[in-house]
């Protein structure tokens, strides 16, 4: 591949779950579930080990479907500082390799080798080693997607796990790309999916390579020509070291107790997430202009979607207009939704505030100082939203019964790794 761009993707196999084996050499060969409170049955399943998912467990169940899958398996309480420090020591073992390292997820990355050939070899001799570097130092497994592009790279690595390495090089995109299903494309998320099979007969990423870029445009805008592009392997955005820069944006995300489907609870969370992203904005001095919505169904598959707003702001109305927007042009009702996040980017210095005479936008940002303020003195809870005494709320918390608690769904918090994230 020399003379050509090379990406890889390194992404961590069953990350949690493996860090708590490689910390805790007694569960290696065990099936390990990281999950919520193990004792509440409302609690969600975070990770399994691959000999968890031999029996049927998968991220996302809930602690008692898990169990009835896997009886002997060993629940865990996630240990987010545990996982922070293995990712933090894999990346450092990618920069060896690499100036250029891009992390993706707390548990992917990506790396450009471009003109490392002679200090290394090809992509495929470095993945070797950054594969066997890993596993020693680490002792935890790692599968690797080698090819000229991220979008490719990304697809790749998701082909061979646990411990797998695929190369796709330009000359093999038409027969180990092309047919693969074509929400194995980054980027495909199930409501685009079923656009292309509905509208444009599109089952395969080759149906998509040759699909009429005109028709695509239509229906889908921008996002049409890129879905075509990166279809055929077209995809030059740059690995960039820097992508969690605080300045980029800032971002939270939570996994959810249970499934939600009614859009009054998921307007709920979105809105104490807006909430928590702009109160975090105003306190580094930031404002935004664009909003982006993460959204993950059962398995903790989905969407990333992001839109450009009108002006910075740093009003969670705002953002939650903008995210409860893209969730209901991306995000089909009758799936139900595990996790949310949203994010606030390009960000920037808050230098001065226009005044507008006109409008109410003055007192949405007096209002917004008074209550970090309040906050900030009193606590997290000391004020809040009508909504936020709703179960479906982050901060809800049950009633003590006779004899325990209630069965209302307990909260598990899930710090945001989203890419975007500072």
């Amino acid at each position: 591949m020399a003379g050509r761009r090379t990406i890889l993707l390194v992404d961590m196999n069953a990350f949690y779950a493996s860090c708590h084996q490689a910390h805790d050499p007694s569960l290696k060969g065990k099936p390990v579930i990281v999950s919520g409170d193990p004792a509440l049955r409302h609690g969600v399943v975070l990770a399994a080990s691959y000999e968890a998912k031999a029996y049927g467990v998968k991220t996302g169940m809930t602690v008692a479907e898990a169990r009835a899958y896997c009886p002997h398996g060993v629940f865990t309480r996630p240990d987010y500082d545990l996982y922070m420090g293995f990712s933090i020591r894999a990346v450092n073992i990618m920069r060896d390799f690499s100036p250029l390292v891009e992390v993706f997820s707390i548990d992917e990355a990506f790396v450009e080798t471009t003109g490392c050939e002679n200090l290394f070899g090809d992509g495929m001799t470095i993945a070797k080693q950054i594969m066997g570097r890993v596993n020693d130092e680490l002792n935890i497994t790692c599968s690797i997607g080698v090819a000229n592009s991220k979008v490719v790279a990304k697809t790749a690595a998701d082909l061979k796990k646990p411990n797998g390495l695929t190369v796709i090089t330009k000359e093999d995109i038409p027969e180990k790309y092309w047919p693969l299903d074509v929400d194995k494309m980054f980027g495909v998320g199930p409501r685009i999916k079923k656009t292309l099979n509905d509208f444009f007969a599109v089952k395969t990423i080759g149906d998509l390579a040759h699909a009429d870029i005109k028709r695509l445009k239509k229906r889908f805008g921008k996002v049409g020509e890129v879905l075509w592009a990166c279809a055929n392997g077209i995809d030059d955005s740059p690995v960039d070291p820097n992508s969690l820069d605080e300045s980029r944006s800032i971002g939270h995300q939570i996994t959810l107790p249970r499934d939600y489907y009614r859009r009054s609870e998921i307007d709920t969370v979105l809105l104490e997430l807006s909430d928590e992203v702009c109160r975090r904005a105003r306190a580094k001095g930031y404002q935004g202009r664009v909003v982006g919505l993460t959204v993950r169904g059962r398995d903790l598959k989905g969407i990333y979607r992001t839109r450009t707003i009108g002006e910075c702001t740093s009003i969670a109305g705002d953002v939650f207009r903008t995210a409860a927007s893209l969730f209901e042009e991306h995000w089909e009702s009758y799936q139900p939704v595990r996790l949310l996040g949203v994010t606030l980017g390009q960000l920037r210095r808050i230098g001065y505030v226009q005044l507008e005479i006109f409008t109410t936008r003055n007192k949405e940002q007096y209002l917004a100082a008074a209550v970090d303020a309040i906050i900030k003195r009193h606590g997290e809870k000391s004020l809040m939203r009508a909504t936020s005494l709703t179960e479906a709320s982050l901060f809800y918390e049950p009633k003590q019964t006779v004899g325990g608690t209630s069965d209302a769904p307990a909260r598990i918090p899930h710090p945001s790794f989203d890419v975007r994230h500072s």
